[in-house]
């Protein structure tokens, strides 16, 4: 799997941990290994032009997830490309860390907990899972807690 991160801000961050746990995640969602994702960590600044440039929103929020095929489909690949060596581009997550440090202080976890569950959250929207409904957020939530758990996080 081919998970890249760019970083462009200043918020000490601990890469190599969030990496491990998008393969885990990717992984356990049994994508091929030909799967490329992006994680770009970027500022307040930057993450408001984005939410306003893609959900029509203003202001900066944690994470966003934008995936290559529209939203509300699964975004696995179907049985013809399981076993192809062709890359498989899920799409990109953008998360702001300075806002999810806000986020952490707020909820009273550690940073780097909040960051891991921005990271599966995004990760888990790429894929095609959603939060829309109670029945959604149930589905979803317990995918984060699964994947958090087998790292020895709990989810709040």
């Amino acid at each position: 799997m081919n998970i890249s991160f760019l970083d462009h801000q200043d918020e000490p961050v601990e890469t190599a941990v969030l990496h491990d746990l998008a393969q885990l995640v990717l992984e356990t969602e049994e994508l091929p290994d030909s799967t490329e994702v992006g994680i770009m960590l970027v500022t307040d600044h930057d993450m408001a032009g984005f939410n306003r440039r893609f959900m029509g929103k203003t202001g900066a929020t944690d994470v966003l997830a934008l995936p290559l095929v529209a939203r509300g489909t699964d975004h696995r690949p179907d049985a013809d490309r399981t076993g192809s060596n062709l890359p498989y581009g899920l799409g990109d997550v953008i998360i702001a860390p300075h806002h999810v440090s806000r986020q952490a202080a707020q909820q009273g976890v550690p940073f780097q907990e909040e960051m891991a569950l921005m990271v599966v959250h995004g990760l888990l929207h790429l894929i095609g899972y959603d939060h829309q409904t109670p029945s959604d957020a149930e589905g979803m939530e317990s995918k984060e807690r699964k994947v958090l758990a087998r790292i020895g996080m709990e989810r709040r």
